[in-house]
């Protein structure tokens, strides 16, 4: 059974870590970089240049997974082709297709063309030498940074950057530079109570960043966006940095007469997380529109990427063995937004589907922590 696996994201590399060689199963991850990256930290790879990623080869060390260096240009489900960006194309028994998603601008004037990502490392990168060059006194321009989109990563990003902001203002004897956050919906972190959102938000203030709720972001230039308010008045705000972490949507590559897509471009899966129309392919993390036990959409989020990894490789080993497959049952262990330093707030999942508010040091712990699980279920 040639088995192709694309990407080695959160739920690709969750797919390749639960394989064992078995007889007839031959399986190829596909994937542009050598190494996988910790998506959920890389706020802390923009504002302090933290490690955030862990090179592939010694995870795929017994796994029965070799890896191909490429990048993928295209996936024709009915011919079972997958072409990378070299001319190369591969076929398949089994695919999996763990692609994530890319950022959404949602048409907004010059915004494509302006701001920068928070999608990979090099993004990371763009930001963290952006804060380096604007603490030094050859700086010229504008040294202000405006994020759109006040959700997690949004709001994670600006306590980092003002954290960073804070130690090199002591460091170098310079000004701190404005922030602004900049959400057109009428809260930030909607993903929480209103209880931990009011904490988070009066962590914000006390950085000193300025909030803008129900702000849309209307355009933007090289160095400046325009914002309106729900009433329709306008504002321009220069900036010397545009970071947008305003939406996400799946990756438009796979094609099929069959393919059935919903929201953002997710494929929509049955229950086995196979495409519908296609059982030999399983779509997984944030290019996948699984569903939850109340019909719902699995958010995109690494623990629910990390959940249907693991699933799907173990019933890659099934299909491999001639054994039924698994049915997908996602759970929402919790969620924490970390604010800079020793700072989070959050919620873990109790018996009895109740909640347990956490915040400061403690939800800290928290976070790291699932992060620590990963590292485990994957080593």
């Amino acid at each position: 059974m040639k088995t192709l696996i694309l990407g080695a994201g959160y739920s690709g590399l969750a797919v390749a870590t639960k394989m064992k060689p078995a007889p007839g199963l031959e399986a190829l991850m596909v994937e542009q970089n050598a190494y996988h990256t910790f998506e959920t930290r890389l706020h802390e790879a923009a504002a302090h240049n933290t490690p955030v990623t862990l090179p592939l080869a010694p995870l795929l060390r017994g796994t029965g997974v070799n890896l191909e260096q490429a990048q993928v240009e295209g996936v024709n489900l009915d011919e079972r082709e997958v072409t990378l960006k070299d001319g190369r194309v591969l076929t398949y028994d089994t695919l999996v297709v763990g692609l994530g998603s890319v950022t959404n601008f949602y048409r907004i004037p010059g915004l494509a063309e302006n701001a920068a990502e928070l999608k990979q490392l090099s993004d990371a990168d763009e930001i963290f030498n952006f804060v380096n060059r604007a603490y030094t006194t050859e700086y010229q321009g504008n040294r202000d940074i405006v994020v759109g989109g006040a959700g997690l990563t949004g709001v994670e990003l600006v306590t980092e950057l003002a954290q960073r902001a804070q130690l090199l203002t002591k460091e170098r004897g310079l000004p701190p530079f404005n922030i602004y956050l900049v959400e057109a919906g009428p809260k930030i972190l909607p993903i929480l109570d209103d209880a931990l959102r009011a904490k988070a938000q009066k962590t914000l203030e006390e950085y000193g960043i300025h909030i803008l709720v129900g702000h849309r972001l209307m355009q933007a230039t090289a160095d400046t966006v325009t914002v309106q308010t729900a009433e329709g008045e306008q504002k321009v705000i220069g900036a010397g940095k545009i970071i947008w972490t305003g939406g996400i949507q799946a990756r438009d590559i796979v094609k099929g007469e069959k393919l059935e897509k919903g929201p953002g471009g997710r494929i929509a899966v049955d229950d086995k997380l196979r495409a519908k129309g296609y059982p030999e392919v399983f779509v997984i993390g944030d290019m996948g529109l699984a569903l939850n036990q109340e019909g719902k959409p699995v958010p995109t989020t690494a623990q629910h990427a990390g959940q249907q990894g693991r699933l799907t490789g173990k019933n890659i080993m099934r299909l491999a063995k001639g054994e039924e497959l698994e049915a997908y049952e996602p759970t929402t262990l919790g969620e924490f937004v970390s604010l800079g330093g020793l700072m989070a707030v959050g919620w873990m999942k109790l018996p009895w589907n109740q909640k347990l508010a956490i915040t400061g040091g403690i939800a800290h712990v928290m976070k790291r922590a699932s992060e620590w699980r990963w590292r485990v279920s994957i080593d």
